[in-house]
């Protein structure tokens, strides 16, 4: 898991389980995917970027922005990485 300086933002790649994740703009996408959670001005939302590893565009996935939860954005990023590896069409929230 990288994260920036100020711990705002991580990003990390991930392998998609059977049912990847849901997109708001292409639906569900599969594979070798790079996850970016980023900490919003209000600082109790996050929102949550998707791509194909190596690609050049981004997705929202579906339910970004979401509440940070009470273990703050690293443990929230840490939830959504095993939810993505599971699949089933994993979501934001």
């Amino acid at each position: 898991m990288n994260t920036s300086p100020d711990t705002n933002s991580y990003t990390s790649t991930v392998t998609a389980g059977p049912g990847g994740a849901m997109t708001d703009e292409v639906g569900i996408i599969t594979g070798d995917l790079t996850i970016a959670t980023t900490l919003l001005p209000d600082g109790h939302a996050a929102r949550v970027t998707i791509q194909y590893t190596g690609a050049k565009e981004w997705y929202t996935l579906t339910g970004s922005p979401a509440p940070i939860p009470q273990g703050g954005l690293a443990a929230y990023h840490r939830d959504l990485l095993g939810r993505i590896r599971r699949g089933q069409g994993a979501t934001a929230t």
